[in-house]
């Protein structure tokens, strides 16, 4: 017996439109879930997806600083399920790449790592605001006849051999053939499944805000590594009070990023420049709120069960350190996504314990080394011993050195 989450129970039972049956039962209506939605009610696939929240009031009209960083791969998933036409904000690409190594305060080293233009040939990702994108899956969401939509809605879903009982603490039960645990990192599906899961602390927290600047970064991004943690600053789409935007993502340790984070506007930019390693976005003004998020990563023994799947967070959490997070839960959907479509063109169960031993040879093994190269490149970077920053520093000019090898990376980071 699994209980997916929500709040809240309707009194207006008799009122409600039934729920027919469904092929693909999806709790989480997060960008993960809700692409993979979108996606497989294209090609005509029975899809019901649940969320715990009010879709619309998710769609926060003001800007709160916070957006994501899609690869390439990504965005043509969500291309091909029609979302991503539907952003109502301009995304900006990401054609640039410095990678720098120094300490708070002092010029980056010397010897560094760059991806230019001449490394691919499309952007190596777009920059998205959240709330463009929540707007437009909400959009998307609605707008096929195959998908049908609960939320805000509480169910309990029973699985077994034979297929998925969902019931709608609002009275209301349907059938489906295969259950997708798309509901983050603390996975009630996950957890009444009984899937172990293993978690590595960094004891690092993440700072997440936007910036305007005095000179245009020109669709650049830069990875600076420091002692507490790397400061990642991300190219955004300007506005009109703000012609020149960037996105930080600033790891410092517990306790230390929290004080940062709550500095008046003035020190809290200082303390940005300081973290640059260089000047050439010149001064640097906070815009809209800033966020924090404990960093962790994680992840789950196994991906299936009887008649479920885990994708994104409730199969997988890494460190921010590669901008791949986000990217990682689109790779499994491109992949369920493949897998699911081919068996509704073949008539095949998409329970079928074949098939979801499928999805998770073709991701578990792929994940796991993403998460391994990350939390390396965690330990390897977040420290401030001479020897090794040496040793690291002499890797990425190495790096920069081999056409080759940058365009390799290029291509695994772009999902290609």
């Amino acid at each position: 017996m699994v209980a997916a989450t929500t709040p809240g129970v309707t009194n207006a039972r008799t009122a409600l439109p039934p729920v027919a049956d469904v092929d693909v039962c999806i709790v989480g209506a997060g960008p993960v879930g809700a692409t993979l939605a979108c996606r497989l009610a294209k090609e005509g696939i029975k899809v019901a997806i649940i969320d715990r929240a009010d879709l619309q009031p998710m769609e926060h009209p003001d800007f709160d600083g916070r957006a994501y960083a899609i690869a390439a791969g990504p965005k043509k998933l969500l291309e091909e399920a029609d979302v991503w036409d539907l952003l109502p904000l301009e995304s900006c690409p990401i054609e640039e790449i410095l990678v720098t190594d120094g300490r708070p305060g002092e010029p980056a080293s010397s010897l560094f790592l760059e991806f230019t233009r001449e490394d691919s040939t499309q952007p190596f990702g777009w920059m998205a605001e959240a709330r463009a994108l929540r707007v437009a899956l909400n959009e998307a969401l609605h707008a096929n006849p195959n998908l049908t939509v609960l939320a805000p809605a509480e169910a309990t879903v029973e699985r077994k051999p034979e297929g998925a009982t969902i019931r709608l603490h609002d009275g209301r039960v349907f059938q489906a053939a295969l259950v997708v645990a798309a509901d983050g990192r603390k996975s009630r599906l996950r957890s009444q499944a009984g899937i172990p899961l293993t978690k590595l602390s960094y004891g690092q927290t993440a700072i997440v805000c936007a910036i305007a600047h005095e000179f245009p970064h020109n669709n650049s991004a830069l990875e600076h590594f420091l002692p507490a943690g790397p400061f990642a600053q991300l190219p955004m789409a300007g506005t009109e009070s703000h012609p020149y935007l960037s996105a930080i993502v600033w790891s410092d340790k517990d306790g230390v990023a929290e004080r940062f984070a709550a500095l008046p506007d003035d020190v809290f930019a200082r303390e940005i420049e300081r973290r640059m390693g260089n000047t050439r976005l010149g001064k640097v003004t906070p815009v809209g709120r800033r966020w924090t998020y404990p960093l962790s990563a994680q992840y789950a023994q196994r991906y299936t069960d009887t008649r479920l799947l885990l994708v994104g967070d409730a199969a997988h959490g890494i460190h921010p350190i590669a901008g791949q997070g986000l990217n990682l839960g689109f790779r499994d959907i491109i992949a369920l996504s493949d897998i699911l479509i081919t068996a509704h063109q073949n008539g095949e169960d998409f329970g079928a314990p074949a098939l979801l031993a499928r999805y998770q040879a073709r991701c578990r093994p792929a994940n796991m080394l993403m998460l391994a190269a990350t939390d390396t490149l965690d330990r390897l970077f977040s420290n401030n011993n001479p020897v090794i920053r040496l040793a690291r520093d002499l890797g990425i000019a190495g790096v920069h050195r081999l056409p080759g090898l940058r365009k390799a990376f290029v291509r695994h980071a772009m999902g290609l």
